[in-house]
């Protein structure tokens, strides 16, 4: 296989099921009926993994790499299954740290390309079933299995796990998971099952009788994680970590039930060596420090709101790289901006990238000082540019502004 036949491979995967809606073509599949007739296709993958399932609106990624870090330090071979990629397509798909083998997906790819007619499957889902044969293969002791989107309907929910998780609750894909918290819980709670342990990481008290709720239903204990105690840190530096280490923690305190051992020192060790064992990045990942340069990948209100109350604490002049998608509500955006900032706004380089240029009415609305760009990367340039090493830079908006820029500037980190 060359470096060809596999980029000509996966760009194939993204024309066939484009990972997002394009040219009327839905990307979204809701159902398990799909991946239920995918996965029978191969054998059934998915029962031959042992495997922990994590949903919620935000935290999903930072939670199940700082649990695998964990696991990797306990000497367990761990498969880690997180959305979307940054970068390379591979990124999706790792085993203890090491992202899925190209030679793998490429071959993959062909035998999806001899489906039968009547499975149509969406790009996640095909995503989702690479990454049951892989772990299948790669015989792990454990996977970590991310929620794609939702819960109750997301093709991830087709697994047994062991235990489950549901970080938070927060407002994000209304479009499809509702226009309210209750409703968007609904969905996440949907990942509940039979006498399967849940983890709860929110303090949102409607939010928590919405999963007591199914959890009661469903005779499965419920972990409220919130209550825990702890000053262990992690190497993940967003203030919202905090939150997303106790999940990680309850999750570690239901496995060792289970007989797995984990010790406290490998938990330390563990939550601070993240981006070491799992190579996660994007989370308030410090690019730079001359000048201080923070990429993050937070892109809803929730999210936003969180990193910019945390950069607001950082004493030094700003330089505010921002960009978004098509669905996303900017004016939401607008109010929760910091103050006395200099903003550079650019169009994301994927398809559902909104150029700025489509929301200036409301940055002129705003008062604030900002330039407009047609990439990530001119944006980048010209904050690097205006920014003295006493001020600082920030990036984020969107997965995929940071994923645009790590891209082209990943390899000159500090």
């Amino acid at each position: 296989m060359t470096n060809a036949q596999y980029q000509e491979a996966v760009e194939w995967l993204f024309v066939q099921a484009p990972n997002y809606q394009i040219d009327g073509q839905k990307a979204y599949k809701p159902g398990l009926e799909n991946i239920t007739r995918l996965c029978a296709f191969f054998d059934n993958p998915q029962d031959k993994i042992t495997c922990i399932h994590i949903g919620g609106t935000n935290g999903k990624g930072s939670t199940s790499n700082m649990l695998s870090s964990v696991l990797k330090e306990s000497g367990y071979k761990t498969g880690l299954y997180n959305s979307p990629h940054l970068i390379d397509f591979t990124e999706r798909i790792k085993v203890n740290g090491k992202n899925c083998d190209r030679e793998f997906v490429y071959h993959f790819i062909l035998k999806l390309q001899t489906l039968p007619e009547d499975i149509l499957p969406s790009f996640f889902e095909f995503t989702t079933i690479m990454a049951f044969e892989y772990f299948a293969q790669q015989k792990v002791d454990i996977a970590i299995i991310e929620v794609g989107l939702g819960g109750r309907l997301d093709s991830t929910n087709i697994i047994k796990p062991l235990v489950a998780a549901v970080t938070n609750v927060q407002l994000d894909h209304q479009n499809i998971l509702g226009d309210t918290i209750e409703e968007i819980a609904y969905e996440k709670a949907g990942i509940i099952k039979a006498h399967t342990p849940i983890i709860f990481g929110d303090d949102n008290e409607t939010v928590k009788n919405i999963i007591i709720n199914k959890a009661t239903t469903e005779n499965a204990p419920f972990i409220d994680a919130t209550i825990l105690k702890t000053e262990l840190k992690s190497d993940l530096k967003g203030n919202y970590q905090n939150k997303n280490i106790k999940v990680v923690l309850s999750l570690i305190e239901e496995l060792r039930k289970l007989n797995y051992n984990i010790s406290d020192k490998s938990i330390e060790t563990g939550l601070l060596n993240v981006h070491k064992n799992t190579g996660f990045i994007g989370r308030w990942f410090e690019f730079s420090q001359n000048p201080l340069t923070i990429c993050d990948t937070a892109h809803n209100q929730a999210g936003l709101e969180s990193v910019f109350e945390q950069l607001n604490s950082i004493e030094k002049h700003k330089h505010i790289v921002l960009g978004f998608v098509n669905d996303k509500k900017i004016d939401d955006v607008m109010d929760l901006l910091p103050k006395n900032s200099n903003f550079y706004f650019a169009k994301p380089s994927i398809n559902r990238g909104r150029h700025p240029q489509d929301y200036e009415d409301l940055l002129k609305k705003s008062k604030i000082n900002y330039k407009i760009f047609d990439s990530v990367q001119k944006a980048y340039l010209s904050a690097k540019q205006e920014c003295t090493n006493e001020e600082m830079i920030f990036i984020g908006g969107s997965n995929f502004v940071v994923g645009d820029f790590l891209e082209k500037n990943l390899e000159i980190c500090e």
